[in-house]
């Protein structure tokens, strides 16, 4: 069986972040995916410009596990658990690193869908075969199966 791969990124946490209880906050961990995401698109696409971005984002959930302190370093994993015609799915695991460095532990799990679109036209579109290839080589066959 072929290991997908999983874009990783490092999350730098802002003292802004921060709640009144002395972690980030739940809504906070949702900006992280949205960095991590623009990232990825970097990475893979050379995506850098909003207005060159070719889907919107149509759905997002988070899963929180445990908190994040100002002091946590963190990293966020990305990779697709879907492909549809027009549509795929990004799947996100925040990492907490532990004291040891090959330690690490999860604080929260996410996935979002994101819809091929023209926005001249106002209209969905197929994803393009050279963007299919691509993100086929992230895509997770059991994190798909398990949405259903």
């Amino acid at each position: 069986m072929i290991e997908h791969k999983k874009f990783v990124t490092e999350i730098k946490i802002r003292f802004r972040d921060i709640d009144s209880m002395g972690h980030v906050n739940n809504a906070v961990y949702l900006t992280y995916f949205e960095e991590g995401r623009k990232e990825f698109v970097r990475s893979l696409f050379g995506i850098i410009n909003p207005e060159d971005y070719n889907f919107i984002l149509a759905h997002i959930d988070c899963d929180f596990v445990r908190p994040i302190k100002i002091s946590d370093t963190v990293f966020l994993e990305i990779w697709v658990g879907e492909i549809g015609e027009k549509r795929f799915d990004f799947i996100y695991k925040l990492l907490k690193k532990g004291d040891n460095d090959r330690e690490s532990s999860a604080c929260a799990h996410g996935r979002s869908v994101q819809v091929f679109f023209d926005y001249k036209q106002n209209t969905t579109l197929p994803i393009p075969a050279d963007v299919r290839q691509k993100l086929s080589e992230y895509f997770d066959k059991d994190m798909a199966e398990q949405k259903s």
